[in-house]
């Protein structure tokens, strides 16, 4: 389904955006850095752009040929800081995976059910409810995950020979890329143009995963109820953007479409959705705006089928104490 001409317009127009907007981010610096703060917005998205294209190729979507593939994926995997090897191993699980309640822990969101969380110590219900905390969630774990963690090789899934190296050859790329930038511009230069433009496409790569497949009406099922087409079409989002926004974030949003199909590359998910109006009507859908509600869903209610949120197992657990006192009085 890949197309050599599209893919390669795409990718080198989208470099080349993105070092425009990292170069005037540096020339900014002279006149005010506020310019250079507002110009690392779109550079993030552009960023975010190309880690879409990085995953396409993690799928063998990107080109026909797994070379092609391969080594495209593994290049931006320097600037988007994810270790090509490693993250496409860890990916293809949580494709395998997505909404199975017995195979969680891999390439996904931790989610407890309300019974687990019901089942923790205080101290670990406490961690995480700190976890699942929007604040913590959107604006210090994505930093954290591709500045710290993915530089490490600290998850169990890391512990392979062949993802070992990947995560190595990405750091050892990274740092000579790093360190030829900070020769020609200077450390200080250099950490007010990247950390901004970084802390910026986390932020948001993070939340695009997180509105993928955690909203209210999702897919959750054990290991023997559990189905691929079902988890794809119920489990993943139709995250409905403006159309700058869709086109900046690679059709990512279109993720029902693509879990249901991961070798379709990007840019012709609009299409498939077009050709097959079922795949609209099947859909959660989304609006940018809508998204929003879902930040505070926290746990899996196997009882309702749907995600909800700490207050209403507090409101729930009310109810049944409610219900036992008058019982008692009766």
């Amino acid at each position: 389904m890949a197309n050599l001409g599209l893919s390669t317009v795409q990718l080198l127009m989208t470099l080349l955006a993105f070092s425009a907007l990292w170069s005037g981010m540096w020339l900014a610096l002279d006149i005010s850095y506020a310019i250079t703060l507002i110009l690392s917005v779109p550079a993030a998205g552009f960023l975010i752009r190309l880690f879409v294209i990085q995953h396409d190729c993690g799928h063998q979507s990107y080109f026909n040929a797994a070379r092609a593939n391969d080594w495209v994926g593994r290049a931006l995997g320097v600037l988007t800081l994810t270790p090509y090897g490693y993250w496409r191993k860890t990916h293809a699980a949580h494709h395998a995976t997505s909404g199975n309640l017995d195979r969680r822990g891999v390439g996904d969101i931790t989610t407890l059910t309300v019974r687990e969380y019901r089942a923790l110590s205080p101290m670990r219900r406490w961690l995480y409810r700190l976890y699942r905390n929007p604040i913590v969630l959107f604006m210090l774990v994505p930093t954290i995950l591709f500045v710290v963690l993915r530089r490490l090789p600290i998850e169990s899934a890391a512990h392979r020979r062949d993802a070992l190296f990947s995560i190595l050859a990405n750091n050892v790329a990274l740092a000579g890329v790093m360190a030829a930038m900070i020769a020609l511009i200077g450390v200080t230069d250099f950490v007010k143009i990247q950390l901004p433009i970084m802390v910026v496409a986390s932020t948001i790569g993070v939340w695009l995963f997180f509105v993928q497949h955690q909203f209210e009406h999702g897919y959750w099922r054990a290991e023997d109820e559990w189905d691929f087409e079902q988890a794809a079409l119920q489990g993943s989002s139709y995250l409905r953007l403006p159309k700058v926004l869709q086109w900046l974030t690679a059709n990512i949003g279109l993720h029902h479409v693509h879990h249901l199909s991961s070798r379709i590359p990007n840019y012709r998910l609009q299409a498939c959705l077009d050709r097959f109006p079922e795949l609209v009507r099947e859909a959660h859908e989304i609006s940018l705006i809508g998204s929003l509600k879902c930040a505070t869903l926290a746990l899996w209610c196997e009882e309702r089928q749907r995600l909800i949120r700490f207050r209403d197992v507090r409101m729930a657990r009310g109810r049944v104490v409610a219900l036992e006192r008058r019982v008692r009085l009766g």
